[in-house]
């Protein structure tokens, strides 16, 4: 599935068409999104005890994942998603702009790798003297 946690989406088709907001769960084995203020459902929830207060609450329901289209955070447009390797990475790309739909994913992953390479330069060298 193209479409993961955290993303900006347009959904395209149903009652919210032409919303744009965040995927709050992707399920890809079900091919389906949870979008923050989508397909809005009350859920009736019982006092199970005396202090406890029944209400109704709303809850986002889950969506196909085909009804919505990734928003690009550079060109800031709906866009299908497309993939590319770099540096040995399969990453995301927007079809229009070409920007990395990844990006701050990469950003973290990169400060984490500096992170365990100091550690291990720093044990080498403890091992060398």
């Amino acid at each position: 599935m193209k479409i993961k946690k955290n993303d900006t989406v347009l959904v395209l088709t149903g009652k919210d068409a032409d919303k744009v907001a965040k995927v709050l769960v992707a399920m890809p084995k079900e091919n389906k999104v949870i979008v923050e203020g989508v397909n809005v459902q009350k859920k009736h929830k019982k006092a199970r005890t005396a202090q406890e207060v029944s209400s109704i609450e709303n809850i986002s329901g889950a969506i196909d994942a085909s009804n919505v289209m990734v928003v690009c955070p550079v060109c800031e447009k709906a866009t299908r998603v497309s993939y590319s390797v770099i540096e040995g990475k399969k990453v995301r790309v927007c079809k229009k702009c070409k920007a990395i739909l990844d990006a701050g994913k990469e950003v973290k992953e990169a400060k984490k790798a500096t992170k365990r390479k100091t550690k291990k330069a720093a044990a080498e060298e403890a091992e060398a003297n």
